[in-house]
């Protein structure tokens, strides 16, 4: 992936940790303070058209960002890493266990995308299609996401990096490639260890959703409510969060 992403950390597991759909590198920003970078080393990547990859040119979709994942992996000499995903990078981080199972040591699910998409109502693909083009409808989903229960301020402020920090034609084509692919087939049974972190106030991928997909799919599965959480709990509750990551990368092989 172009620039390297943001490094924190030089400890001797490596991890990769993948944004989501509103979001960007950056968007990873208020856990790095708590992460333990003696035990690990992370890279934070941007998917093509966001962040320090705004204008460059791609497919969009979950394949491509997951050949990246796999070269910048490469890049930095890891043979095998483990991987946290954010929502959009939930799905992500799933496309590169399908493509390159031997390489993934663990996975950790934030709010993660399942790999059999996101099925939605006529009116809500309505609101989710419109928000490439009006910034009301990015805040609407994030305020529903949330539970309709945080400050405008802090919307606004979401609202405002997802416009900025991410190219209008790759945002939009990001939607189908998470929300419409289905290869759930590609990674059902993977004996690799998934923990999925979901919030308790998040009403689209809270823990009902997580019963159905990544409980189904993944023998060696554990799923944690986190609560005072929705759907962003990089930003609701870090501290919180980066111990849960860690607790399960420090167990894994």
């Amino acid at each position: 992936m172009g620039g390297g992403g943001h490094r924190v950390g030089g400890g001797p597991h490596p991890v990769v940790a993948l944004h989501g759909w509103f979001g960007s590198a950056a968007s990873w920003a208020p856990l790095w303070p708590h992460l333990d970078g003696g035990s690990f080393s992370y890279v934070f990547p941007d998917y093509r058209g966001y962040g320090d990859r705004r204008s460059e040119p791609g497919a969009y979709t979950l394949a491509e960002a997951a050949a990246d994942v796999l070269a910048l992996a490469d890049s930095l000499g890891w043979r095998r890493f483990s991987m946290v995903g954010h929502s959009m990078g939930g799905s992500v981080m799933q496309r590169v266990l399908a493509d390159a199972p031997e390489r993934v040591r663990t996975m950790v699910g934030v709010s993660p995308v399942p790999a059999g998409g996101v099925p939605f109502d006529a009116e809500t693909r309505a609101l989710f299609d419109g928000a490439a083009d009006d910034p009301a409808k990015r805040r609407a989903i994030i305020d529903m996401t949330t539970g309709n229960r945080l400050t405008g301020v802090w919307l606004d402020a979401m609202v405002a990096h997802s416009l900025s920090a991410s190219d209008r034609d790759a945002f939009a084509a990001y939607l189908a490639a998470w929300a419409d692919t289905d290869f759930h087939r590609e990674i059902e049974g993977s004996p690799v260890p998934v923990r999925v972190i979901v919030g308790e106030h998040d009403p689209a991928l809270g823990a009902e959703a997580m019963a159905g997909t990544f409980q189904r799919w993944y023998p060696d599965v554990e799923v944690e409510v986190l609560g005072n959480s929705g759907h962003y709990a990089i930003d609701e509750t870090p501290v919180a969060l980066a111990t849960l990551i860690e607790r399960h990368l420090a167990g894994a092989a």
